[in-house]
């Protein structure tokens, strides 16, 4: 695609990632301030303070806390949303049915508000406002959600260091609060806000909004789908949708299964109406409702547009690129924006209002949504359509309760733990970052990892690689070692376990929570790992943090702009062992990465007296697919080159 959007002239995201060499040294060592207009201040040796007096330390603190603050904002606003209409769908002012009783049960139990008596729709109506009043509490109070799913262990170490949050918008004000002008002065303070803004990140804008998804829509169900480019078919209305919010995706899922409109379809010419994900909407509607085709995360959305095979482009909030405007003005494909948060000029506006005063009308703007993909399809430039032949099977819809049903309980798991055969368990996430090959080194940490027996959750952008790659799919165990092969195949599982969207992080979270339960042991003592090896922006810092939080390292090739203050580095490399019992691990090469995560394991798994995991596999998963396709192009007569037969394995 790249060659193809080359020679078209369209520019791409890496294009303009060039432009921008070379990068500030001051914005990547994080030693720029902009809090006021007396500067902007830069530190150097001959201006080791700003103008206000602050040295390196304050301000690569302060602005790596604005940054935390701002992945608060983020997921938290469209969480807000969901939270909004699982109370409008339970207090009757939404037509919505509730098709998550078992989580509204489970939750209900969880927060201690679970009576037989009572409804589905009551209890969801409870925990709808629980949710909420955690999102934006004013008064001082417990974090209700926090404490009800929290381990007591992490609870008692949080409460110690004094960092519990009293809500996510109050820490959002309040980290803006103290790194405006003259406010806090001291970076240490500064970092534990970020700690504060970490736990608010975790537990509302994270777990309270996936548990109101789950609530609303239900919990994540298994299936096998076909991705990448050459899932596109070209007799069909072709809808993508682009984002993170799921309250009128799932309106545009049901309003595309109509029968009167996929009459319309068919005498506008086309066979049916087809759903495309592109970011996180699209795993999100797949693990709910089934029927969407993941196609790329948010760096590769432009190449998807250059297809010129979707007829209209649904954006909503997040990770959406004012880019996207100029490559779908060069085909017909109409773009409409959802969201009062996100407008692009050029976009065609259906949308919520600012005050969700028409969330109620969800179902009508998802049918004038669907119906202008409908008119577009007959604008469909034939000569421009360009879709390689290029698609992958995968398994998807992985949950907890799902993963314990499959295997008959966590004790089955721990077993696999503790005799080796699951040498450790990482959540292998986070969206992506041109400084490093697109998406090469999300799948070299992953097939090192696999070949050394460790199991791997993923959602949001990265598990796009892993879906497009094979790392979903049963035949992935040919790349994974003995030992997973030895627990997975029996239950003809894949070696990595597609979770859905970024927020389903909290379910990598509940699963590593459910071992931990299982072992009557503490988190920060297990094989246990988050890895964000590409990630690029705020939200990624919360996330990454968030499992800090629990005890656990997490690791990545991209570094944070933290290099300009060797007191802040040390915190987010060294002291938070201390402090929380996990720290940040950067490697810029991924092979090294995933050798530091085996060892640690390995170090993990000795103080436990587990029994030590056997050697790594050989070769590669990606040279046994290369393989693959060569034997199968030579069988066929196609062209082929013999390029992998140098070997892609690190052994």
């Amino acid at each position: 695609m790249l060659r193809h959007l080359e020679q078209a002239g369209i520019e791409t995201p890496f294009d303009r990632f060039d432009a921008q060499k070379p990068h500030c040294g001051f914005g990547l060592n994080g030693t720029c301030c902009k809090n006021c207009h007396m500067g902007p201040c830069r530190i150097t040796p001959k201006s080791p303070r700003g103008v206000c007096g602050a040295d390196a330390h304050l301000i690569v603190a302060r602005n790596i806390l604005r940054w935390t603050a701002a992945g608060v904002a983020a997921h938290g606003a469209r969480g807000r949303e969901v939270m909004l209409a699982l109370k409008g769908a339970a207090d009757g002012s939404l037509d919505l049915p509730i098709l998550g009783p078992e989580k509204v049960a489970a939750t209900a139990k969880a927060f201690g508000i679970y009576h037989e008596t009572k409804s589905t729709e009551a209890m969801a109506g409870e925990i709808a406002l629980i949710l909420l009043e955690d999102l934006c509490r004013t008064l001082p109070g417990p974090h209700r959600t926090l404490e009800a799913t929290a381990p007591p262990e992490r609870l008692a170490k949080w409460k110690e260091l004094d960092i519990l949050p009293v809500g996510a918008y109050h820490e959002v004000f309040e980290s803006l609060h103290r790194t405006t002008t003259g406010t806090d002065g001291d970076w240490e303070n500064i970092a534990r806000q970020v700690l504060r803004c970490g736990l608010a990140f975790a537990w509302s804008s994270v777990v309270g909004s996936s548990i109101a998804m789950d609530c609303l829509y239900g919990l994540p169900k298994r299936s096998r789908i076909t991705t990448n480019l050459g899932a596109i078919t070209l007799d069909t209305v072709n809808i993508a949708v682009h984002g993170h919010s799921p309250v009128l995706v799932a309106a545009i899922v049901k309003a595309a299964r109509r029968d009167d409109l996929i009459r319309e379809a068919r005498a506008a010419g086309a066979e049916t109406i087809r759903l495309y994900g592109i970011c996180c909407s699209g795993h999100s509607a797949l693990a709910k409702f089934g029927d969407i085709t993941p196609l790329a995360n948010a760096l590769g959305a432009e190449l998807t547009l250059a297809t010129g095979a979707l007829d209209l482009w649904v954006a909503d909030v997040q990770d959406v690129f004012p880019g996207i405007m100029d490559v779908a003005a060069c085909f017909h494909t109409r773009v409409v924006t959802t969201s009062d948060s996100a407008r692009l000029p050029g976009a065609e506006h259906i949308a919520f209002d600012h005050h969700h005063s028409n969330l109620d009308q969800a179902d009508q703007l998802a049918e004038r949504i669907v119906r202008r993909g409908i008119t577009a399809y007959g604008e469909r430039q034939e000569g421009k359509v360009f879709v390689p032949p290029a698609s992958m099977e995968a398994e998807v819809g992985f949950s907890v309760e799902n993963i314990l049903q499959t295997f008959g309980g966590a004790e089955v798991l721990l077993d696999h733990l503790k005799s080796g055969r699951i040498r450790g368990v990482v959540n292998l996430v986070g969206c992506n970052n041109p400084k490093v090959v697109f998406e090469e080194a999300i799948v070299t940490v992953a097939e090192e990892l696999i070949a050394h027996d460790v199991l791997l959750l993923t959602n949001g952008c990265a598990a796009f690689a892993l879906l497009r790659m094979g790392f979903c799919l049963p035949e992935g165990l040919e790349g994974a070692g003995p030992g997973l092969n030895a627990a997975l195949k029996p239950h003809d599982l894949p070696p990595v376990w597609h979770m859905g969207e970024c927020l389903d992080n909290a379910r990598a979270s509940a699963f590593f929570r459910t071992i931990a339960v299982a072992s009557e042991q503490a988190l920060p003592a297990l094989p246990l790992a988050f890895s964000s090896p590409e990630w690029s922006n705020e939200k990624g810092i919360g996330a990454a943090l968030g499992f800090r939080l629990l005890g656990l390292n997490s690791y990545h090739c991209i570094a944070p702009p933290v290099a300009g203050s060797d007191k802040v580095a040390r915190f987010f490399y060294e002291d938070t062992q201390q402090l929380l019992g996990g720290v940040m691990v950067v490697d810029q090469d991924p092979v090294a990465l995933a050798r530091r995560i085996v060892d640690d394991f390995d170090q993990r798994r000795a103080r436990l007296g587990w029994t030590p995991a056997a050697p790594a596999a050989l070769p590669r998963l990606m040279a046994i697919n290369a393989q693959a396709a060569h034997d199968w192009a030579h069988a066929h007569g196609h062209d082929h080159t013999h390029d992998h037969e140098e070997g892609h394995h690190h052994e």
